[in-house]
């Protein structure tokens, strides 16, 4: 990870890391909101009630992120080529308006059974473990002022379990979206990537998506929390 950081600065300067930060916001900020809506919505219709079970965690935080996933999977899409330095797009509206033209609007949605595959999952499994760490520390025994604090933690700890168990699923993703000439299928994916690395070839780059992946569930989870308490509406 570090000699490609120096790398990265080596060839394009510390502009370089930030590569492809206009399609991350188009497809994060409305992401974000479009998943804790659905997963309210769900949640409160649902299990209005009663708190979900573990596995009915799983399946509440899945189903609101395949909704927020299909919605922005073009902006991921473009997201993946910018930071890939593979393609020459100068604006994300040009970028969409290039694969629409030169691949139709499948080509917008390159890499979809794998992006719902690690994403679905990944948002169950860590729904599943945050509501469950929460449950180690009560509320009512943690001073207010630590709340975000405790919910940070949990969400750390969620993201980090979450993003191990998807992190195959996140590299068949990235390989479709980046060689979608070559590769039609999930299933082909796969097993060129076995092929060409082995078993250690699903977990490649694990540690900066584990790193990126868990800081930012983990920072939206606390945000949500503290607003909807201010709210008065229960998460």
């Amino acid at each position: 990870m570090l000699n490609l950081l120096i790398k990265v600065i080596k060839k394009e300067n510390f502009l370089g890391l930030w590569r492809g930060v206009s399609p991350s916001f188009l497809r994060c900020i409305p992401g974000v909101g479009l998943y804790f809506s659905t997963l309210y919505s769900l949640k409160h219709h649902i299990f209005s009630e009663r708190d979900p079970t573990p596995l009915e965690s799983v399946l509440l935080g899945a189903g609101s992120r395949t909704v927020a996933g299909v919605c922005m999977l073009p902006f991921t899409v473009v997201k993946t080529r910018y930071e890939s330095g593979k393609y020459g797009y100068k604006s994300v509206y040009s970028a969409l308006k290039n694969i629409y033209k030169t691949e139709g609007p499948r080509g917008l949605f390159t890499g979809l059974t794998a992006t719902l595959m690690r994403d679905a999952p990944f948002s169950g499994i860590y729904l599943m473990f945050y509501t469950q760490s929460k449950k180690i520390v009560p509320y009512d025994q943690v001073d207010p002022a630590l709340t975000p604090l405790r919910n940070f933690s949990c969400g750390i700890a969620a993201g980090i379990l979450a993003s191990v168990a998807t992190q195959p699923a996140d590299v068949i993703k990235t390989h479709m979206q980046l060689s979608h000439e070559s590769h039609r299928w999930t299933g082909q994916v796969a097993l060129s990537i076995f092929q060409n690395h082995g078993l250690p070839g699903f977990f490649r780059g694990g540690f900066p998506r584990a790193l990126r992946r868990t800081l930012m569930a983990a920072m939206a989870w606390t945000v949500y929390e503290n607003m909807m308490e201010r709210m008065g509406l229960k998460s």
